[in-house]
């Protein structure tokens, strides 16, 4: 394993509005705002979208289970902001349910807004780490710059 320390930087409350694209807008955001690292949490509801629900068998590289959903679903998560020169990577993780049905995993591509979703995100400031493409796996991975070793 490998670390990298730094603090908080700012702190931005955002509200993305219906239909709004989620990915894209964070994306947007970033950019705007010069945020090269940074943390979020967020709930609301999500209309449309993708997801990976894992891989399709436990082998490197990995061949995504790809789930579509849409009418509307209550969602919750997590996500990272990691650049590079290409630009802000956004990795969201995140569950939802409508009905009795739940679906977990990873948003990918463009996924709409359903009335509201809130979130915080938290600039991390000193972080040495981008994202980019492994070789290995053909995913878009977290690389520690210099970190220290545990």
């Amino acid at each position: 394993m490998k670390y990298t320390k730094g603090t908080l930087g700012r702190v931005f409350v955002l509200k993305f509005d219906n239909k709004d694209d989620f990915r894209q807008e964070l994306s947007r955001f970033a950019l705007k705002e010069k945020v090269k690292t940074a943390a979020m949490v967020f709930i609301g509801a999500l209309n449309d979208g993708q997801l990976v629900t894992g891989p399709k068998k436990p082998a490197i590289p990995p061949i995504p289970n790809k789930v579509k959903f849409k009418d509307g679903w209550e969602v919750m998560g997590i996500g990272t902001i990691f650049s590079n020169p290409k630009g802000p990577q956004i990795h969201i993780h995140s569950s939802m349910g409508k009905k009795l049905k739940v679906l977990t995993g990873c948003v990918r591509e463009s996924s709409h807004v359903f009335l509201v979703i809130e979130a915080v995100v938290f600039e991390l400031k000193g972080v040495q780490a981008v994202k980019d493409i492994d070789p290995k796996t053909g995913l878009n991975l977290l690389k520690i710059i210099g970190g220290t070793l545990a």
